[in-house]
């Protein structure tokens, strides 16, 4: 399926497609136009999705060129949010992302590469004080001028993580044992 990460994500933004040269873009996430969620199985019968509502991040994007991007996210893991308060409280507790230890998490890429349509984004992510390399799929979903002077870049990038890969180890059960991303970011050119 996907490859690993939440990487929080942000990758998602690099692709392929829009300008001729490498450029600096700011995620959008004032005008909710950058998501990083997530889901995961309940029991092997459900999914449950979650978003974490702040968090920050830049990347570069080169059309010509995806070797020269770049993605740079760091996210509140208290902001976590599932839409249910006592299962978030859980998920901030040492069971799961110790927010009062580690209350961030950040992804940094290390290499983006061209895969047809798609782009590869390889980082360093670091979730609950472990540091692991994940890839995410991503693809631009377009780009060009805002109605407000502006110029933007969109993406949409896919992973997995495994829990036990960043010492989340509560158990539970053999079909929850990845977490998958769900990124959607759109990144305003400076």
């Amino acid at each position: 399926m996907k490859k690993s990460v939440l990487g929080l994500a942000a990758a998602a933004m690099l692709m392929s497609a829009g300008s001729a040269v490498a450029a600096d873009y700011k995620i959008d996430k004032e005008g909710q136009h950058a998501f990083v969620q997530f889901r995961i199985q309940h029991l092997g019968y459900s999914w449950i999705y979650g978003t974490f509502k702040d968090f920050d991040g830049s990347f570069t994007f080169d059309e010509k060129d995806p070797s020269a991007d770049k993605v740079n996210v760091t996210i509140n893991t208290n902001s976590v949010d599932t839409n249910h308060a006592e299962r978030d409280k859980h998920l901030r507790s040492a069971d799961f992302l110790n927010t009062a230890k580690f209350a961030q998490a950040t992804f940094v890429s290390t290499s983006v590469k061209k895969d047809g349509d798609d782009l590869d984004i390889a980082g360093n992510l670091t979730l609950n004080g472990v540091t692991k390399p994940v890839t995410l799929e991503a693809k631009l979903l377009g780009q060009g001028k805002d109605p407000w002077g502006g110029y933007r870049a969109g993406f949409e990038a896919e992973g997995k993580i495994a829990l036990k890969d960043f010492n989340i180890t509560k158990d539970l059960g053999p079909a929850s044992q990845e977490v998958e991303l769900i990124i959607s970011l759109e990144g305003v050119r400076q």
